[in-house]
């Protein structure tokens, strides 16, 4: 471990080894009897003692510490003369400062330490407690154990974060290369900061002050980490608004989105006709934020609509905090003709809508959109996949009909509504920026990656309220530094190529006249024009900037690296989605999938789904058999007709929640095993196209 050899071990190593484990057996099943037994002697010294010998060899046995609170609580009822019970914590925190010097990062011990003085029981020493961390940092100045104990010690006494942050400052001039103190003064920074502490009042002073200081570390020590990651969270202050933003909506202000209604079957006797529509509204903030809400987003419109309006956080997570949100707006109107409605979505400054860092939405944003309500009249009785979709990423584009692509510029919310950048941040990250272009080594990934950064947060403030092609310059420049690392440092590739991915995707986006020569208008047979994006042959391994594509409703991503697609939850007005030729290894890479309420025709074709006998993947989501989700009884049913339920849960959760007409799958593994087909045919009931093939 950190670079020390192991040497071999020696017979008598062995033998010591084997008898510290047979002692330590011994020991366990001592405590464990004690700890299980319901007599008088189960607290008394002798026993408490076993516990003692236990830890001391083994600080890392869990049961023990608390088998040893158990005691100390039973113990110390009986208690009554302050002075005894003064003696009985000290006791404890003995048999704590032992375990410490077998193992100082016993994360049992440390835990049992802060227990015994969060009991109040005697006054704390505290002069005892900084001594013992002293030494123990003196040994290893990183243990983080010791510094998240020196932070408990400073709220636990009021020591002011001042104080604590001159504390940070010492260490790191002893050692620049100290990652615990720089950890804990971006702690203590930031709660001053948010404080508005005397003389913590300008972001702009401290943080012109903290760049200078750890610039002076990288400078001393290119190849040492703990500045690196130091420079890494300033540059997060500095180059994000403060408050979350709204940066996108679909649709967005004046859009005009055409909506074909599907009718319903009526009564005989009803006269007028009855169209039902879901229309998804979706929001995209730079930062995950939650509390969205009917109160928080208001919704007024000339259109008939369920007044429930639910906003849901479109992630997989269950946190509540979300980029991209989204609300369905179930429309039922009597019409016999065109009609055009207009919707107003109006989100005031708001405390419901908080980020993850405690800060409020202050920015209000006001947009229109109108929706025209089409009556299928013209196309009843034509259905939309009666041929199998057919994709051609070879293919130049070309827009059909007379229809022009959408006019990408209504993206993003307008530029008096998003706040300005910042000149100081500006000017600071430039300055950064030729300070690590002069850095020595030019072969240092942390600079080359940390230059990359810089470029990019530059390109952030310098497109904020403006033009997005102010960014592309910074992209190019990224893109051939994040090359340049997957060749340095390949042992780091996926993650390079990860950033080099959201750089390309970033850089084509930003250019209207570069990503007009992706997009075009499909006109499929019984469609109205759809909105394509082809975004093939172009190494992706990673979805970015989703929030420029919320409008497709045809995307191209075939013939790329993707392992995932997380992000293209957010397009849900997405109707064909092709990911074939890619990466993907299992159903669980494909969950976002699972939010995206249009998707009818879904091409997985020749990945490597199944490929791998083990496919630790599967258990990032929830097994049906988990004790938190019960099986139901539509898995009791797929048992039924022979479908093996445990091999198969990942893909019935994932299909089950999809309504395709259309599905390609074939080259992948998983489409060889017996009974898949008959699963796929059973789980979607619309399904119309099977690889090719109609299902009927």
């Amino acid at each position: 471990m950190h670079g020390r050899p192991r040497r071999p071990a020696k017979p008598e190593d062995e033998e010591a080894a084997s008898a510290k484990a047979a002692k330590l057996r011994d020991l366990q099943a001592q405590v464990l009897h004690n700890h299980h037994a319901r007599t008088a002697c189960r607290y008394t010294k002798e026993a408490i003692g076993l516990s003692f010998k236990l830890l001391e060899i083994n600080p890392e046995a869990y049961t023990a510490w608390n088998y040893r609170k158990l005691a100390f609580q039973h113990n110390v009822k009986e208690l009554s003369d302050p002075e005894a019970i003064k003696s009985a914590v000290d006791d404890e925190l003995r048999v704590v400062e032992v375990a410490l010097r077998q193992n100082p990062k016993s994360y049992g011990a440390w835990y049992h330490r802060k227990w015994l003085l969060n009991q109040k029981l005697a006054p704390v020493d505290f002069k005892r407690e900084f001594g013992l961390l002293d030494k123990l940092l003196k040994v290893d100045a990183r243990n983080f154990h010791g510094w998240n104990y020196r932070r408990f010690l400073a709220r636990f006494m009021g020591v002011p974060d001042e104080e604590e942050l001159k504390y940070t400052m010492d260490k790191i001039s002893e050692n620049f290369s100290n990652y615990s103190a720089w950890h804990n003064r971006s702690i203590l920074l930031s709660n001053l900061l948010i404080q508005q502490s005397k003389g913590f009042e300008s972001k702009q002073k401290i943080f012109s002050e903290e760049f200078e200081l750890v610039t002076q570390a990288l400078f001393t020590d290119p190849s040492d980490q703990s500045g690196w990651f130091y420079h890494l969270w300033l540059l997060a202050q500095t180059s994000s608004p403060d408050n979350p933003q709204l940066i996108a909506s679909w649709p967005s202000n004046a859009a005009k989105l055409t909506s074909s209604l599907i009718k319903e079957k009526v009564e005989q006797h009803t006269l007028s006709s009855i169209w039902s529509r879901t229309v998804p509204i979706v929001l995209y903030f730079n930062e995950p934020v939650k509390g969205l809400n009917q109160s928080s987003v208001n919704l007024k419109s000339d259109l008939e609509f369920s007044k429930d309006i639910q906003w849901r956080p479109l992630t997989m997570a269950d946190s509540g905090y979300s980029n991209c949100w989204a609300a369905y707006l179930q429309i039922s109107n009597e019409c016999s003709s065109l009609q055009e409605y207009s919707v107003e979505v109006n989100i005031p400054c708001s405390d419901d809508i908080v980020s993850r860092s405690g800060s409020n939405y202050n920015s209000p944003v006001h947009f229109t959109f109108d929706i025209e309500l089409i009556s299928n009249d013209t196309a009843q009785g034509l259905d939309l996949f009666d041929k199998p979709v057919a994709w051609n990423c070879s293919e130049s584009f070309q827009s059909h009909g007379n229809r022009d692509p959408i006019p990408v510029d209504l993206l993003k919310i307008t530029s008096a509504l998003v706040e300005q950048d910042s000149n100081w941040h500006f000017e600071r990250l430039s300055e950064e920026i030729d300070l690590f272009r002069e850095l020595p080594d030019d072969n240092s990934k942390f600079g080359k990656l940390t230059l990359a950064r810089l470029l990019l947060a530059c390109a952030a403030i310098k497109s904020r309220g403006r033009s997005l092609i102010e960014r592309k310059g910074y992209c190019e420049e990224a893109l051939g530094l994040f090359t340049d690392l997957i060749h340095l440092d390949p042992s780091h590739k996926q993650y390079y190529e990860d950033e080099r991915s959201l750089v390309l995707m970033d850089k084509l986006t930003c250019d209207m006249e570069t990503f007009m020569n992706h997009c075009s208008v499909q006109v499929q047979p019984n469609s109205a024009p759809l909105n394509h994006v082809q975004l093939c042959r172009l190494s992706l391994t990673r979805i970015g900037f989703a929030e420029r594509l919320l409008w497709v409703q045809m995307l191209d991503l075939s013939h790329n690296s993707l392992r995932s697609v997380e992000g293209l939850e957010a397009l849900q007005h997405l109707m064909f989605l092709n990911i074939s030729n890619n990466q993907i290894s299992s159903f669980t890479a494909l969950e976002p999938l699972m939010k995206i309420i249009s998707l009818k025709v879904l091409d997985l074709s020749f990945n490597k789904i199944g490929a791998h006998s083990i496919d630790t993947t599967r258990y990032i989501c929830s097994s049906p058999f988990s004790h938190k989700i019960k099986a139901s009884e539509a898995f009791e049913e797929y048992q039924k007709v022979n479908i093996n339920v445990e091999e198969y849960w990942d893909a019935i959760r994932f299909f089950r929640s999809l309504k395709l007409a259309q599905l390609d799958i074939k080259g992948n593994e998983i489409a060889s095993k017996e009974n898949f087909r008959t699963l796929v045919v059973t789980l979607i009931p619309c399904l119309k196209w099977f690889d090719g093939e109609d299902v009927n």
